[in-house]
């Protein structure tokens, strides 16, 4: 995928591939899911992003939604698919930790850090043959292939993109597709 494809201000998403094999399906709707949640959370006040309004989720926010979803990607990414070290800001102590509002940081800062990671990991996707392993094993010992990674990720934003519809909605009205 190109740098614009990953902008959170680029032209609108869509769901179409530009061909049909596989890895252009597979790439675009996990660009999709990506940029479905930039979009969810446009114009959102730094106040709704940081609200938790759902009983018993104290952490369950518009920002603790995008940050997780940028870790998440770390973990698949740079984490499993790589063997590199993990950077991710949660501990024994605190594992919920990525999904806590850091003061000082706004939805568009988080929004743009985690595009800018996107290019880098599009770029290992493009580079990388669909049936390569990853370095780090799942806890079954199996290693999973980037196709496999691929597939995992669009599934895991896609999920958490119905539980930004419900918060923005939640927050100030705002509903989407």
């Amino acid at each position: 995928m190109t740098t614009e494809k990953t902008d959170p201000n680029a032209p609108a998403r869509t769901d179409k591939p530009v061909a049909w094999d596989e890895r252009s399906t597979l790439t675009n709707h996990l660009d999709y899911a990506r940029r479905t949640a930039w979009e969810k959370c446009a114009g959102v006040s730094a106040e709704h992003a940081a609200a938790a309004p759902l009983p018993g989720s104290p952490l369950m926010s518009l920002w603790g939604l995008i940050s997780h979803l940028r870790w998440v990607e770390h973990w698949w990414f740079d984490v499993m698919f790589l063997g590199r070290e993990d950077e991710g800001p949660w501990t024994d102590e605190d594992p919920d930790r990525e999904m806590r509002v850091v003061d000082g940081v706004s939805m568009d800062a988080l929004i743009a850090e985690y595009a800018a990671k996107c290019v880098e990991w599009d770029a290992l996707v493009a580079r990388t043959d669909l049936d390569a392993l990853a370095v780090r094993p799942l806890r079954d010992g199996r290693q999973p292939t980037l196709r496999w990674v691929l597939m995992h990720l669009v599934e895991e934003i896609s999920r958490h993109n119905g539980h930004l519809d419900i918060l923005r909605e939640l927050a100030d009205g705002t509903t989407g597709d």
